[in-house]
C-alpha cells in the first residue's frame, strides 16, 4: 500500500489548500483499521501532528492551526483530507499522511507533498 499525497503547492497567506492522502492499493477493511495523522515535517525540525482522526471519527488538532485546518475521510475512496484555510507562513512545511497500523500492514509513507506560503 502507497500513501500518495497531493494538493501541496504555493500560496499567498490567506490563501486556502486541500491536501488528498490516498491509501492507494489498501482495502476497505485496512483504511478503516487505522487512525489518521497529518504531520508537517520542516528543515532541521521534528515532524509535527497538525491533525489527527480516529477510526471512530475523533478529532485532534495542533494548537497553532485550530480553527483553521479540517481533517477528514472519505472511507469509500480510502482517503485523508486536509482542508487548510486562512494559511500563514509558519504552516510551510512538508506535509504528509500517516497511519497508526502503518508498519503492520507494511505501508509505503510516500514523499509527501510541499507547503510554500509567502507572506
Amino acid at each position: 500500500v502507497q500513501l500518495q499525497a497531493s494538493g501541496g503547492g504555493l500560496v499567498q497567506a490567506g490563501g486556502s489548500l486541500r491536501l488528498s492522502c490516498v491509501a492507494a492499493g489498501a482495502i476497505f477493511s485496512t483504511f478503516t483499521d487505522n487512525d489518521w495523522g497529518w504531520y508537517r515535517q520542516t528543515p532541521g525540525q521534528q515532524r509535527e501532528l497538525v491533525a489527527s482522526i480516529t477510526n471512530d471519527g475523533r478529532i485532534t488538532y495542533a494548537d497553532t492551526v485550530k480553527g483553521r485546518f479540517t481533517i477528514s475521510t472519505n472511507k469509500s475512496k480510502k482517503t485523508v483530507y486536509l482542508q487548510m484555510n486562512d494559511l500563514k507562513p509558519e504552516d510551510t512545511g512538508l506535509y504528509f499522511c500517516d497511519a497508526s497500523r502503518a508498519d503492520y500492514y507494511q505501508f509505503n509513507r510516500g514523499r509527501g507533498t510541499q507547503v510554500t506560503v509567502s507572506s
